[in-house]
């Protein structure tokens, strides 16, 4: 079984986002995997443990990147690879039409990728590359299991639960609930540093379609902070009279 990981770093979910000339300072801040592309690791070393075969993990980035992908190395995937774009500005369209053209040149039978980043939350990677590679792409999956060449899924839709069976290569983005993650372990830590990790400069790349962006950020802001509530006093009739009062004549709901 091939299986091959799509891996993003993201900001450290407990960093404090600070904003300055309309865009987020990432000087300094802590990187981590992205925690829904987590999932998508231990699911996939879940598939080698128990059928055998081969993770590999891929990424587009800076040499930054390489601290994650020997996170995942650590937590027991085999060997990584690191498309190089930091002199390059990508976006999702053109991040997948680079990663199409490695994969191209994989050999697969499952792609799995987190649901979504938690850095700008699109959920984009997953279906645009599926479509790039002509095959099934399957959303918020929260149990995998594989009969051969049949793969039956379910995936979360919002408080339910939907089974769908399919057939390989298949598309997979990972939910959270579908797994527990595991820590990697000081021997894996150790054995990660010895795993082959195969380093690409997208400059150096012959790619002949058009990779250039199609989208672009203006700006970036915070949520407006929340104001304080009413408190209502007296009894029920008349705090239905305030309520309906305060609706109409401050917040103009109605």
């Amino acid at each position: 079984m091939k299986i091959l990981v799509l891996v993003k770093q993201t900001y450290d979910t407990e960093e404090k986002i600070v904003i300055r000339n309309k865009k987020v300072v990432e000087e300094g801040v802590e990187l981590v995997v992205n925690p829904y592309d987590e999932y998508a690791i231990e699911e996939a070393i879940k598939i080698k443990e128990q059928y055998g075969g081969e993770v590999t993990l891929i990424s587009v980035g800076s040499e930054e990147v390489e601290t994650a992908l020997r996170t995942g190395l650590a937590m027991g995937a085999d060997k990584g690879i690191l498309i190089n774009s930091e002199k390059e500005d990508l976006d999702e369209y053109s991040t997948c039409k680079v990663l199409s053209h490695i994969i191209k040149q994989q050999d697969y039978d499952i792609i799995l990728c987190g649901n979504v980043a938690v850095d700008n939350g699109a959920s984009q990677i997953g279906p645009r590359l599926a479509e790039e590679l002509n095959i099934v792409q399957i959303s918020s999956v929260v149990k995998v299991e594989i009969d051969e060449e049949k793969v039956i899924l379910e995936r979360d839709v919002e408080g339910d639960i939907e089974v769908i069976e399919t057939s390989l290569p298949v598309l997979l983005s990972a939910q959270q609930g579908l797994n527990e993650p595991r820590y990697p372990s000081l021997p894996g830590v150790m054995k990660a540093k010895k795993k082959p990790l195969e380093k690409i400069d997208l400059a150096s790349l012959s790619i002949e379609i058009d990779i250039s962006k199609r989208t672009d950020i203006i700006e970036q802001f915070l949520p407006p902070q929340k104001q304080g509530g009413y408190m209502l006093e007296g009894d029920t009739s008349h705090q239905i009279k305030e309520l309906v009062n305060l609706l109409s004549s401050k917040e103009k709901i109605i």
